[in-house]
């Protein structure tokens, strides 16, 4: 079974992503520059599929395996 994405939160550092398997990954913002500089609107607009997490006004896109492994940046794409 592949583990995907169930939800998605933040606070001011970190992204919280909630998996299907029950683990909760915190990653920080600062991985991602594109998130840690959108709004707040802009951060909930995310789409939970299960392939990974996507921004549409953002252009960004973050697959599950990747923040697993511990990739950020342009390495999570």
């Amino acid at each position: 079974m592949t583990t995907s994405a169930t939800d998605v939160r933040f606070d001011e550092a970190n992204m919280w992503v909630s998996l299907s398997d029950g683990r909760t990954l915190g990653v920080p913002l600062t991985w991602f520059p594109r998130l840690l500089s959108a709004s707040p609107e802009q951060l909930s607009a995310v789409e939970v599929s299960p392939f990974g997490l996507h921004w549409e006004a953002l252009d960004e896109d973050i697959s599950v395996p990747a923040l697993l492994a511990g990739h950020g940046g342009e390495e999570a794409a």
